[in-house]
């Protein structure tokens, strides 16, 4: 079979588990199924889970470090590390027939995977039913910005009902915006700057906007919704995979048709941490893989009435909570918290960072033409939100944002030495 026969297939798949995986019972039998022969998989192709014990739940919960560090022992065909750096530094998406990529590296390390030619077809199958429901019946021109392109995404330009043009971030939206309004779009996916700027220029009317690739701010959906005139969706996807698209309401799900979540707690707060299992993936298998991302789940149920778990928002990375050091022990401050001061200090603030430097010191910076007041009050507002932690620490406020296109927007970040 063509491994381009897997998109459809996929594509099918995905509209049809939606319909039967329609309740939680379901949905958890379903995922203990493929957990037990991925297991076994695992244990007989890939060297890494060779030794470990036969239950799903014998698998070690891994991270980016260690599955990096012993990068061939991660894949079936043994591909190193080396080779996939060699292969992307001359310009390479294959090695031995396989299909390589890597992160943007906006945490500071970047993050390499291996792929089948099958496995690349499959995600686009997958993303299209849940993003696209309609795209085998009806024509579709989508406009797709996202940062690191790779063969991954470049796959999609095979399917012969959508039409789909790539603009690259890195030369900033200025330089294709005229290139962006020729093409006219009738859908877009694109980190929230990026779509915030079109809704900006008037460039997004009557355009279904997908956000990805950063986190979606209230403040940013405010504005993209009232130029598009609909719900703005979210993709929730990384290097690591696909691991949710909002439906048609805006509801955010999670991909569990092909993705297992554990959750882990983040302390003193509603958060939690993902632990994944990609259900799909064998080449280079993600099995109970922490993310780094801070999640908050959602109880209320979707007028959509799919059944797979809603998120309320994903509020950031783990590497991007704040860290202090008390008389009473560490202490820390998630982005949500830091996020709400700022936002809720005073309506005239459309945009923003906070920063959180090497030595401890945290800063506010804010568009240089809002009025001194503003400026003061979303200091005041996240040196309080502090203090209501029990930390104890003088924040700065500065004027101007620099904006930049050439890597993921982080409103809140925490520097690394």
């Amino acid at each position: 079979m063509r491994p381009e026969v897997n998109t459809v297939v996929a594509y099918a798949r995905t509209r049809s588990l939606e319909v039967t995986l329609g309740s939680r019972e379901r949905i958890v039998r379903y995922q203990q199924r493929h957990c037990a022969s991925l297991t076994g998989y695992a244990r007989k192709e890939i060297p890494f889970y060779r030794d470990v014990g036969p239950a799903f739940e014998d698998l070690p919960i891994i991270d980016k470090a260690t599955q990096q560090s012993r990068f061939e022992a991660f894949n079936r065909p043994g591909i190193t590390l080396n080779e996939v750096i060699a292969a992307l530094h001359s310009g390479r998406e294959t090695v031995r027939g396989y299909f390589v990529g890597q992160s943007t590296g906006t945490s500071g390390n970047r993050s390499r995977f291996v792929i089948s030619p099958a496995e690349r077809f499959i995600w686009l199958g997958t993303i299209v039913a849940k993003a696209l429901p309609d795209a085998l019946i009806r024509r579709r021109r989508v406009a797709l910005a996202l940062p690191g392109l790779s063969g991954l995404y470049q796959s999609a330009q095979t399917g012969s009902r959508i039409s789909l043009t790539f603009f690259d971030l890195a030369l900033g939206a200025q330089a294709w915006l005229a290139d962006f309004r020729r093409f006219a779009p009738d859908a877009v996916v694109a980190p929230p700057k990026v779509l915030r700027l079109l809704a900006d220029s008037g460039s997004l009317t009557r355009v279904q906007a997908f956000s990805g690739a950063e986190v979606l701010d209230p403040l940013d959906r405010v504005v993209i919704e009232r130029a598009a005139g609909r719900p703005v969706r979210e993709i929730y996807m990384a290097t690591e995979g696909l691991f949710g698209v909002a439906c048609r309401f805006g509801t955010l799900h999670l991909a569990e048709d092909v993705v297992r979540f554990e959750w882990e707690p983040v302390p003193g707060s509603n958060l939690v941490v993902p632990v994944v299992t990609d259900l799909v993936r064998r080449i280079q298998p993600m099995l109970r893989y922490r993310m780094n991302d801070l999640l908050e789940l959602s109880d209320q149920p979707c007028p959509c009435g799919c059944a797979f778990q809603a998120i309320a928002r994903v509020h950031g990375r783990m590497d991007d909570v704040f860290e202090f050091q008390t008389l009473h022990g560490r202490v820390i401050a998630t982005p949500d918290i830091l996020r709400n001061a700022v936002v809720d200090a005073d309506p005239r603030i459309k945009d923003f960072r906070i920063t959180q430097r090497v030595d401890g010191r945290v800063i506010v910076a804010l568009d240089a033409a809002l009025p001194d007041p503003a400026h003061e009050a979303a200091r005041v507002a996240v040196e309080r939100a502090l203090h209501l932690l029990g930390v104890h620490v003088p924040v700065a406020g500065v004027r101007g944002i620099v904006p930049r296109f050439d890597r993921k927007l982080r409103r809140v970040e925490r520097e690394r030495a």
